[in-house]
């Protein structure tokens, strides 16, 4: 999974908010245009942002390998007809380039979590949404960094034990079934612990939020996220 390195990278040194304007204008914009000469220029830009925030794009892929089998998936499933001639290229076609830009958008997506601390995320949506929705967002964003981890890493151990006591030997049913219920029963023992352990931290709506700043690095940045929003209208 990619979670948050230190570095000295140039997405590293963007304000968040920056980061924040270009996933949007990204996103708005690969789904505005499925198109391939559209999603090739994107593809591009996808490359630049891995590269900015130093990740690989092979460790990316295998953070998100379980959504590259359903993207993968989806074209097969979209082909098929129940009926001569028993697969539709063009239906596949356009479901391979609705995948390849989801796609696009989870690695830009790697890029903000690999160079942003959770802290300066929460910051950023405070201080750019005013009030409460803002707080309950920043809050939201915040959990969901620090808390997915944990959970994947539970996953991770049932099904190890699983193995270990030749629980690969069981029915598929059978195994889904037993990891959904640990897993389910995991999250909520951690829910509760969590809540515990906020409440003893006198846990705050409205706490000291990270300093942000703009920098000379991130108007140009500022520009391709304004130029991305606006191209999603064309």
């Amino acid at each position: 999974m990619v979670t948050y390195d230190p570095d000295d990278t140039f997405a590293h040194r963007l304000d968040p908010r920056t980061k924040l304007a270009v996933q949007i204008g990204f996103a708005a914009t690969a789904l505005a245009h499925p198109t391939p000469r559209a999603l090739l220029v994107l593809s591009a830009v996808t490359a630049i942002a891995l590269v900015s925030a130093h990740v690989p794009l092979g460790r990316a892929l295998a953070a998100y390998r379980f959504a590259l089998f359903i993207l993968a998936l989806a074209p097969v499933l979209s082909g098929v007809t129940f009926g001569a001639p028993w697969f539709d290229r063009s239906a596949a076609m356009t479901s391979a380039l609705a995948s390849y830009r989801v796609l696009l958008i989870l690695l830009v997506s790697a890029a903000y979590v690999r160079s942003t601390p959770v802290r300066d995320s929460r910051a950023a949506i405070q201080r750019t949404i005013p009030g409460k929705p803002g707080q309950i967002l920043g809050i939201g964003v915040g959990l969901v960094f620090r808390f997915l981890p944990v959970l994947r890493g539970d996953l991770r151990t049932i099904r190890e034990a699983m193995a270990a006591r030749l629980g690969t030997e069981r029915g598929v049913v059978d195994r889904a079934s037993t990891i959904g219920i640990l897993g389910l029963t995991r999250a909520f023992d951690r829910a509760d612990r969590l809540s515990l352990a906020l409440q003893a931290r006198c846990f705050a709506w409205n706490p000291t939020l990270s300093p942000l700043a703009f920098s000379r690095a991130d108007y140009p940045v500022l520009v391709l996220a304004v130029i991305l929003a606006c191209s999603a209208f064309v």
